[in-house]
């Protein structure tokens, strides 16, 4: 039998300012202070778990150079510049 671990080792805070474009960080830390100081409470610890790995995902998608154009894009509604999600994600159409 085999164990699910208790954290992705991508979620680790270091892990995320490294990847994460520098404009982004105060952002980060500041959430992350926050989401650690309520983390004290056994409760919401998994509010500081959930936050590191939506902010792995933004660095991901931050750290990308495309990012800024395709957000702009998405501003801007030019949807002929995105792939259907029925085009790429298999069963899409099925959870509509």
């Amino acid at each position: 039998m085999t164990a699910e671990p208790l954290h992705d080792a991508r979620d680790d805070p270091a892990e995320i300012l490294r990847i994460l474009p520098e404009m982004w960080h105060e952002q980060f830390l500041s959430e992350y202070h926050r989401a650690l100081d309520a983390a004290h409470e056994v409760w919401r610890f998994h509010q500081l778990r959930d936050l590191l790995h939506v902010w792995r995902l933004r660095a991901a998608a931050f750290s990308n150079p495309d990012f800024e154009s395709a957000a702009q894009a998405a501003r801007e509604r030019r949807s002929e510049e995105f792939v259907p999600a029925e085009n790429v994600i298999p069963g899409w159409s099925e959870r509509l």
